[in-house]
């Protein structure tokens, strides 16, 4: 039986509730226990208030701050972060918000009243210089600020020499200049990272103005993407540096070997540059730790013993463009941890021995080879590389059959321009999902493309040009939805377009050219693909007539029809190419691109009619053929509109009349050819036209326009497949 004590029973009961009214009361007095806060300081909350009037929230992120009873406690807003022992503001964190300034920012001093703020994200904003300026207010408190993805522009202020406490400061991706000297005394600097701006000069100079102290503290260092100029000698001042990040920029001269005397370095960056020079075992002597490797894009040549066994085990490999040949770089052999490997274009004319096939390659995500010529028949891929996403082979002599990948192979399969021979059959023995990219292009495979190409749901990008592929077009090609290129070129195709391809309707290129074709072009493909912007039929068995539909294709840039054996008039709806009249903004292509923001449009084998009037409001036209077509009539007068003409072919026709003076407009012409028509007068005389024979009754300017096309259709496809690179 349980005997109570009613008097101590009921004092306990009364401390329990003392307890809990303090609690509930004054939670302040218990922040010791875990859990216990305080309530954010009522001036700071105030402070904040009024620094949101000086911003304008668009997208309403800040809607959390407010003056409402249910939003006193300001640190529980979106992006303040606080102490919860003081209640002071200790985190402001606002990055891509996207915010803009409308006032100043004189309120945050007041947020910073007690010296309590250390860390301040403003990046990915739309932010001024006028930023600046309160930064002196904060003095030593901040140990964190990161500004990058701003406007900011000009020089880099003395505001900073005051803050003396940071540890990290990022300035990425502005437009600021001027010199570093305002970091010269900040003892406590560990990270600074002033990538993608207008920073110029000599390299040694922007370090000129700091001391000892920051030498010794600096552990990352960001300036990739700048003007920078002069050597890497003074780099070697900071002895405490893990990260050094300066590619792309403008730096020259050799290596100097005091480089591996960075014994603490793990990455290094400094591709994209003009360094030149050989580098040998002793830049390396020291650098146990590195693990990142970019030397690309530079004139350096690599020169180790061939027993040397580096004692670094390198993540990343980036050597592109450097000179590692003629033989196979022996010092990869005890890399074990490998995830990225480039050396394309390293001069290497050799074959790849095994053990570079047998290496402990589990990690390995991107391997590069490419434009080399290594030479020889390639393993059995089946049971190696399972986790790689890109491999590119391209632009070497390999030969043979392809070899057998594992089934869920690489997101992006570069094998062109090789000499590899037999079927495609290896594509049946790929189940993945993820296949974005295939590239067999300029190889000798022949047969036909096998149905199992079904398989590829995902894929983006297939090109099968230049081989020696036969047969029909496989309709289960329309399965692939997600199709954006599609390049056949150069084969030996034949019959008609499968209907299936309609199913294909987010094409951007199609080249189905140089080969044997037939039936009328299906107008389809004006109704299903809306988003094609490169179409080439060229050198085909195609007959009938142009179907109107082909006017609905608004986003057109490229239009070959060209070496078939169509008839009929040409469509005067071809001014409702939008494309080829005003410029827009491209998604898929660089907008900044010439030869895409313009279009190509040969159109051969019009069986007779005039020259549409409405061709030349294509105000962007870059290249007209209309030769061999029997055309009649005369030049129209406002042939002069298309001013971005550079190449115009009208010869072969049963053109009559005087050569338009309007031809003087054409300031970009490089080619012209009016021969084989009964046109007279003279060819108008302009910067471009003087270097042209006079006389329109000419002998044919030759060729030079079909070399032109394939020039441009080759820089096309070198943006595209770049491009896939990029979202992959």
């Amino acid at each position: 039986m349980l005997l109570i004590n009613h008097d101590k029973s009921f004092h306990l009961l009364f401390v329990l509730i003392v307890l809990l009214l303090l609690m509930k009361l004054a939670p302040g007095f218990f922040s010791g226990v875990k859990g216990a806060t305080f309530e954010c300081i009522e001036r700071e909350r105030q402070a904040l208030l009024k620094f949101k009037e000086d911003l304008i929230d668009d997208s309403g992120l800040l809607s959390t701050w407010g003056s409402e009873e249910e939003k006193r406690d300001c640190c529980k807003w979106r992006g303040v972060g606080c102490n919860n022992r003081t209640g002071h503001v200790t985190h402001l964190d606002l990055s891509g918000f996207n915010l803009s300034i409308i006032g100043s920012f004189s309120a945050l001093s007041l947020v910073n009243s007690s010296e309590s703020l250390a860390i301040v994200d403003f990046s990915d904003n739309q932010l001024t210089s006028s930023i600046f300026y309160w930064l002196a207010n904060f003095g030593n408190s901040l140990v964190d600020l990161n500004l990058s993805n701003n406007h900011l522009q000009g020089s880099i202020p003395d505001a900073f020499t005051n803050m003396t406490s940071l540890r990290t400061l990022d300035l990425s991706n502005n437009q600021l200049q001027g010199d570093l000297s305002s970091f010269g005394r900040m003892c406590n600097l560990n990270v600074l990272n002033i990538s993608e701006n207008n920073l110029t000069g000599e390299l040694p100079q922007l370090f000129q103005d700091w001391h000892g102290c920051v030498e010794s503290s600096l552990q990352i260092l960001q300036l990739n993407g700048n003007q920078l100029k002069g050597s890497l000698l003074d780099i070697t001042r900071f002895t405490s540096m893990r990260e050094l990040v300066i590619s792309n920029n403008r730096l020259d001269g050799n290596v100097s070997e005091s480089i591996g005397s960075l014994s603490q370095l793990e990455k290094l960056h400094v591709g994209g540059n003009s360094l030149q020079g050989v580098m040998s075992e002793a830049h390396f002597s020291n650098l146990s730790k590195l693990t990142v490797l970019d030397l690309s894009g530079n004139s350096l040549a690599l020169k180790f013993e061939s027993n040397w066994a580096p004692s670094f085990q390198l993540i990343h490999i980036l050597l592109s463009s450097c000179d590692l040949g003629p033989c196979f770089p022996q010092w990869l052999r005890n890399q074990n941890n490998l995830m990225k490997l480039h050396i394309s274009n390293t001069r290497i004319s050799d074959t790849i021995p095994n053990w570079f096939w047998n290496l402990s390659n589990s990690n390995l995500k991107y391997l590069n080879l490419s434009h080399n010529k290594m030479s020889g028949i390639l393993p059995d891929f089946s049971s190696k590389y399972s986790n790689i996403l890109e491999i590119d082979l391209s632009s070497n002599q390999f030969e043979g059959p392809l070899p057998l990948f594992s089934s869920n192979i690489a997101s992006t399969l570069f094998l062109s321009y090789n000499k590899f021979s037999g079927p495609a059959s290896f594509l049946c023995n790929i189940e993945s999902n993820t296949f974005i990219v295939l590239d067999l292009s300029n190889n000798l495979l022949t047969g036909w493309i096998p149905d199992c190409v079904m398989n590829f749901r995902s894929l983006g990008v297939l090109n099968l040009a230049s081989n020696n592929f036969s047969g029909k077009i496989p309709s289960s090609i329309g399965l692939m939805r997600h199709l954006q290129t599609l390049s056949l070129h150069n084969n030996s195709f034949v019959g008609e377009l499968p209907l299936s391809l309609r199913n294909c309707s987010s094409l951007v290129f199609l080249d189905l050219s140089s080969n044997k074709l037939q039936g009328e072009i299906p107008g389809w493909i004006g109704e299903r693909m809306p988003s094609l912007k490169i179409l080439s039929l060229q050198s085909n068995g195609f007959s009938g007539s142009i179907p109107p539909n082909l006017c609905h294709l608004s986003n057109i840039r490229i239009l070959d029809l060209s070496l078939n054996n169509i008839s009929g008039v040409i469509p005067k709806c071809l001014n409702n190419l939008t494309s080829m009249v005003q410029k827009t903004e491209s998604e898929y292509f660089p907008a900044n691109n010439a030869v895409l923001s313009t279009p190509y449009m040969p159109l051969y084998k019009r069986d007779g009619g005039e020259i549409p009037e409405e061709i030349t409001g294509l105000l962007l036209l870059l290249a007209l053929n209309l030769s061999g077509n029997n055309l009649t009539g005369e030049i129209p007068l406002k042939i002069g509109q298309l001013k971005q003409l550079e190449s115009l072919d009208l010869s072969g026709n049963q053109l009559s009349g005087v050569i338009p003076l309007t031809m003087v407009f054409l300031n970009f012409l490089a080619f012209l050819d009016l021969s084989n028509n009964h046109l007279s007068g003279r060819i108008p005389t302009s910067t471009q036209l003087q270097s042209f024979n006079a006389w329109c009754r000419c002998k044919g300017m030759g060729g030079g326009l079909t070399e032109w096309l394939d020039e441009k259709m080759k820089e096309e496809w070198e943006v595209i497949t770049e491009l896939s690179r990029e979202r992959d």
